[in-house]
């Protein structure tokens, strides 16, 4: 059986029951400690972090026996409060209670591995000073919720707990209770067909590769997406390409981006989720072959967000742009 983790906070022992015989070590601990990811368990095995009947073990698919009794050491977690950064912000709104922000693509919403600087987190340090809500810990304070890092778009941060708690309602029923609006605008390889639909389909982690999301029926999370197509590239029987509109009913992470692959339309410039189109975008008649080279990014742009202000209550609406390098596309696109 597994042990109830010891008195120590800094490790943690189990014991492996014997239908846990054979598993690799990884695995197992990942099934067993739900607060700690694979991808950090692996880590921890591969320092050193890790003992199985006393010694240590660095072979993350190290098999594991009937009995063994492991243990888990966890070091010191490091400093994580990040620095403020004067990186200038465009500020679509700003009150005492919170922000909204218009996040150019390439940005980053909070530290993470590989990006311990020069995030919107960072930014917001150094514009608000003390007055962002510490919710989300110190490595996300004031953050709500979040764009990945290549889509640009509108994003509200609290600057108060109350605000934060009256915001994180809003986003967790995703506009089903009418007050959060969401909407976003794509550029996809062909044009979905019907023109408007929903797609509704489970998303969890690849199978294959952990760092993407796919769609996973059966053991995923509930995932909707409604999309209408604004207009559509090319020959009208057979489109090369299409603005589309779309707006979450759940906020699964890379949502839209896989649901749109999953429909065969993937997101122009999605090197994750859209690879396979290289050899469509090298079809291209200029300018547009050009412009899809020189994208950089997922074309994807938070353009609409509504919200009910958690002080005064108002109902709240911003609207952005699209940013200059899909604006450029689209009139690439509409020369083909």
């Amino acid at each position: 059986m597994i042990a109830d983790p010891i008195d120590r906070p800094d490790e943690i022992e189990l014991e492996a029951p014997a239908e846990a015989a054979g598993r690799r070590l990884d695995a197992f601990l990942a099934g067993a400690l739900a607060d700690l990811s694979r991808t950090r368990l692996k880590a921890l095995i591969e320092n050193g972090h890790v003992a199985i009947g006393g010694r240590t073990v660095v072979e993350p698919k190290r098999p594991v026996n009937s009995g063994d009794r492991i243990v888990v050491t966890l070091p010191p977690a490091e400093a994580a409060e990040p620095l403020p950064q004067a990186i200038p912000l465009d500020i679509a709104s700003e009150d005492a209670d919170l922000i909204v922000i218009d996040k150019p693509a390439g940005m980053v919403v909070h530290p993470a591995p590989g990006h311990a600087s020069g995030t919107l987190v960072n930014a917001l340090l150094a514009h608000c000073g003390d007055s962002l809500s510490g919710i989300g810990g110190v490595r996300r304070p004031g953050i709500v919720h979040r764009l990945d890092q290549d889509t640009s778009g509108l994003l509200v941060v609290a600057k108060t707990d109350k605000a934060h708690k009256g915001l994180a309602k809003q986003f967790a029923a995703h506009g089903r209770d009418g007050q959060l609006v969401r909407e976003y605008r794509a550029l996809v390889w062909g044009a979905p067909n019907p023109a408007i639909g929903t797609i509704d389909a489970e998303i969890g982690r690849s199978a294959t590769n952990r760092q993407k999301m796919a769609v996973t029926p059966g053991r995923g999370r509930e995932a909707v997406t409604h999309y209408r197509v604004v207009e559509a590239f090319g020959p009208r029987d057979a489109p090369v390409a299409s603005l589309v509109a779309l707006q979450l009913e759940t906020g699964r992470t890379h949502q839209i981006r896989v649901h749109l692959a999953r429909l065969g339309h993937p997101v122009i410039g999605d090197r994750t989720y859209g690879s396979g189109m290289a050899t469509k975008a090298a079809k291209l008649p200029e300018p547009a072959r050009s412009l899809v080279a020189g994208l950089g990014r997922q074309a994807l742009h938070a353009a609409i967000l509504g919200f009910r202000h958690p002080t005064s209550g108002e109902h709240m609406h911003f609207e952005s742009s699209l940013p200059t390098d899909i604006a450029e596309l689209i009139e690439g696109l509409r020369k083909v």
